[in-house]
């Protein structure tokens, strides 16, 4: 099977669009996402990244007709047993809060607040993504990345989404917030899931 053309992104986030499309330039595919194809977005009912993601890909693909791929992301922080976890996006939710990136690093500071210690503040990005050729294949292809760090007690830095204010990288003396796209996708989760993918890609399609 050759490499698909145009591809359906099953998200709807433009931030996560600008960076993936970005990352896939070399396959020379257009990534278009589910919301311009008029599909909305999926239940995510599982307990892990590439279970959603998988499911994600499925959604989208049988919707648009068109090859699919998904990305399930989050920060899995070992103080709280993985959490946030798959539910990174709408963690404030979970504890009667809006949506939305600022009450998500607000909570987590909160809840971060008795842990002073640097080991106790270890942190990971995670991405999990997943393209399938069509709803049915049998053979989707799955990649990880994962991104290390420390959390912060406080915002640093106006680039990126998400916890990217809050997720210093001591490799890079920097938060991810404080780092120019260009350099983020070089060291990001969602890069070497995508550096991976793109291996993959390229043997199998």
């Amino acid at each position: 099977m050759s490499t698909p053309k145009r591809i359906v992104l099953a998200s709807n986030n433009v931030k996560k669009l600008g960076e993936l499309q970005a990352l896939f330039e070399p396959l020379g595919v257009e990534l278009v996402t589910q919301g311009s194809l008029g599909i909305p977005e999926v239940e995510e009912p599982f307990q892990t990244f590439v279970e959603n993601a998988l499911t994600k890909a499925r959604h989208a693909a049988l919707a648009s007709g068109l090859p699919a791929l998904a990305d399930d992301s989050g920060l899995t922080v070992k103080a709280l047993n993985g959490a946030p976890g798959v539910l990174s996006a709408r963690y404030a939710t979970l504890f009667g809060e809006p949506k939305s990136d600022s009450d998500n690093n607000r909570v987590l500071i909160q809840h971060m607040s008795n842990y002073t210690q640097t080991e106790q503040r270890q942190a990971a990005f995670i991405c999990a993504l997943v393209a399938v050729h069509h709803a049915q294949d049998p053979e989707p292809l799955i990649a990880m990345g994962r991104w290390r760090g420390e959390l912060l007690t406080e915002l640093r830095g106006e680039h990126g989404f998400g916890y990217d204010p809050l997720m210093y990288i001591p490799s890079l003396a920097k938060t991810v917030a404080e780092l120019p796209a260009a350099v983020k996708n070089i060291y990001s989760h969602r890069a070497l899931a995508s550096a991976q993918l793109l291996r993959l890609m390229r043997e199998a399609w």
